[in-house]
């Protein structure tokens, strides 16, 4: 079984495929200031419900890109039954091949999946040819909570970074850290929980399939990071990152 065949089971009693909600979603899209109109590119879009959420909530059109058919199937169906397949487009493909007009986007996102191109820096680097000079990005990362991780969990986590590091990329690629929207303890247990329920629940329904030991050992180790380690060590935001203005000559910092 593949990964993403795993993150089908994991995810099917979810919409929001991160630890978020609605209304953060939704403050995120204000922060990125998008009005009706506004065009908007989503890499990873999952079953695309921040996509949907803006399209209701700002007008928006956009397009959302996702590798998974499952997860492009269910966008879909989705947004066929809200009347906004006219608004949104979802395109079924791994979201590094995908070529986007560039400069065509008042704003580009990834929530939750900069391991499309290997980490925050480079989907920084990937994503900002998307937008137009006034454009924004956001961008859902993890990050570590301190200094102090414990060597065994961060030898699986070699692209997460402390805040600030992940602060000096953002300014390094040319933009400010506008704004963070933080997961709670609270949100990161839903999304892990829904994760759970969702792999408990395939588990009992197919206790002769050939990958059953597969998926059971994906939720025990899941379930073992967790309680162990991410509950500890990692957090998650959605960041919104504003393109750096040149300083007036003679201005100092």
């Amino acid at each position: 079984m593949e990964f993403f065949d795993l993150m089908s089971i994991s995810h099917r009693y979810m919409e929001i495929l991160n630890p978020s909600t609605p209304e953060k979603i939704i403050k995120l899209g204000k922060i990125l200031k998008l009005k009706k109109g506004n065009r908007v590119i989503d890499f990873g879009c999952g079953c695309a419900e921040p996509l949907t959420i803006w399209a209701e909530e700002f007008g928006i059109t956009g397009i959302g890109i996702d590798i998974s058919k499952d997860f492009c199937d269910r966008a879909k169906k989705k947004l066929g039954g809200r009347r906004l397949s006219d608004q949104i487009e979802i395109v079924c493909s791994p979201a590094d091949d995908y070529v986007f007009e560039e400069g065509a986007f008042d704003a580009a996102t990834c929530i939750g999946a900069t391991f499309i191109w290997g980490g925050y820096k480079q989907t920084i680097q990937a994503m900002k040819r998307a937008i137009h000079q006034n454009g924004r990005l956001g961008i859902g990362e993890t990050h570590w909570l301190s200094n102090q991780v414990n060597p065994e969990y961060a030898q699986k986590q070699t692209t997460t970074h402390t805040e600030p590091e992940l602060t000096q990329i953002t300014r390094d690629e040319g933009f400010e850290l506008e704004y963070i929207i933080r997961a709670s303890h609270n949100d990161w247990d839903r999304y892990i929980s829904d994760g759970w329920y969702g792999l408990i629940r395939w588990l009992e329904e197919n206790s002769t399939h050939p990958d059953y030991e597969q998926v059971f050992k994906h939720f025990r180790t899941d379930q073992d990071d967790y309680l162990k380690f991410q509950n500890q060590y990692m957090g998650w935001a959605m960041y919104c990152l504003a393109p750096m203005k040149s300083r007036p000559k003679g201005s100092q910092l």
